[in-house]
């Protein structure tokens, strides 16, 4: 068996999680310190060449974009996880430096030192737990932002993976997302005026239904009986015994990460996005529940049988009836290539605002041209030809730029989104051709 955990003097990828609240905040307060060292030598290096330095080139330093990936990735939790959020949504619109700060957090993150992860293990199953097992791998096979994963085999010869949480990861979230939220107020990424205080509460609601491993048990259990009928997805079968709020036990899949396929045959990277294109359909329309979390790291191929295998569904969420209708109703609109009804059905569903129609409404009319013309394009969609996202962009940016016109949508559209834009980031990425309005086409 093997179980032995040694010292914490490791590799240097080994880095203990702070788990109580005083360190944590002493961690976002190093943080502050050093991003403020840093804006004070960069104004002085400004105003020394004869510059008038702006707050944000101050801020987005090099050196800081380091000082806060490092930080964030070593606090894990839902500061990491607030920044793999942001970085899916947002993608395009984030400024190069911020970016390239969420782009960094998308890595796998450090991995606890086995003291402190036998130290947990043995609270949530006891001293002797090392003894249930023919082999117990200590090494994590991945490492992210709430938990860690493990292989293992049973006395049994059950295979399993094993999800082991943080520790203080739950204890930590309300303040979590309130710094994060804080240093996007100071990026100068969102305007001074803008309430997100809704959306906060919505992400910390989502962030501890997310560090519930008991619930995301259940979630994967459903996920895996609405798909009995789909042989093109594997679903792990959760493991009971050893699952508790802070661990979760499933059995083991093989696979290969999504993003390998990069270098797969046409045909190949065009089925699986298909695949990946279909689910999201029919969580959307059919189920009435979706996995909301779009990142790489919850999708693997197996190459033999061009299956794919679904991981992560502690973002799994109930989606209203009232969202439901407010996608068909736009897509239907943009099917038909009906401007007024696009605008109108957006404005319904609560994705843009009173406001930038009023301000703004040629600028949102050209968006809404864009996405008509784009979507009613014969055959299959170009997901690897992106450049009419940067138009759309430009618009965006645009009206974002008139603080009077910024809206934010209700919090289950926007996970929902997240899900969409995610989806389409991955097809991007592989350079897939799906004829996704043919598929659409079935539910309208």
């Amino acid at each position: 068996m093997t179980d032995d955990f040694p010292d914490d003097r490791s590799d240097g990828k080994s880095r203990a999680v702070p788990s109580g609240r005083l360190s944590r905040f002493g961690h976002f307060g190093r943080l502050a310190g050093g991003v403020a060292g840093g804006m004070l030598a960069e104004g002085a290096r400004r105003l020394a060449d004869g510059q008038r330095p702006q707050m944000r080139d101050m801020l987005l330093t090099p050196g800081n974009v380091g000082r806060i990936a490092d930080r964030l990735s070593h606090l894990r939790g839902a500061a990491m996880k607030m920044g793999q959020m942001i970085s899916m949504d947002a993608g395009d619109m984030l400024p190069p430096e911020l970016a390239e700060i969420m782009a960094r957090l998308r890595q796998n993150a450090h991995r606890m030192p086995p003291q402190q992860l036998q130290k947990l293990l043995a609270a949530q199953w006891g001293e002797g737990w090392r003894t249930r097992f023919r082999r117990f791998d200590a090494t994590p096979v991945a490492a992210a932002s709430i938990g860690q994963v493990h292989r293992a085999q049973t006395r049994d010869n059950r295979d399993l993976a094993i999800k082991v949480q943080y520790p203080g990861v739950v204890e930590s979230i309300d303040a979590d997302v309130d710094n994060v939220a804080t240093l996007l107020r100071v990026s100068g990424l969102l305007p001074r005026g803008l309430d997100i205080g809704p959306l906060l509460v919505a992400a910390k609601a989502q962030l501890h239904e997310e560090a519930d491993y008991r619930r995301e048990g259940e979630q994967m259990t459903l996920f895996r009986t609405l798909l009995a009928d789909a042989p093109e997805y594997v679903v792990p079968l959760l493991d009971a015994e050893f699952t508790t709020d802070r661990v979760l036990a499933m059995g083991f899949v093989e696979g290969r990460p999504i993003e390998s396929l990069i270098d797969a045959p046409q045909e190949t990277r065009d089925t699986a996005m298909r695949a990946l294109i279909a689910l999201l359909l029919r969580e959307l329309f059919e189920f009435g529940v979706m996995q909301t979390d779009p990142n790489f790291a919850n999708y693997r191929y197996q190459p033999d049988n061009g299956r794919l295998v679904l991981l992560d569904f502690g973002a799994a969420r109930p989606v209203p009836a009232g969202i439901v209708s407010g996608y068909r109703d736009m897509l239907r609109a943009v099917i038909n290539a009906n401007r007024d009804d696009a605008r109108d059905a957006a404005v319904a569903a609560g994705f843009v605002g009173h406001g930038a129609i009023a301000h703004h409404r040629a600028r949102i009319d050209r968006m809404i041209d864009i996405v008509i013309t784009e979507f009613g394009r014969p055959g299959a969609f170009d997901f690897g030809d992106r450049r009419f996202v940067g138009v759309l962009r430009d618009e965006g940016m645009d009206v974002a730029a008139d603080q009077a016109s910024w809206h934010i949508p209700p919090a289950d559209i926007l996970f929902v989104q997240r899900k969409i834009s995610g989806t389409a980031l991955l097809a991007a990425r592989l350079g897939a051709r799906v004829d996704v309005r043919a598929m659409v086409d079935n539910y309208l």
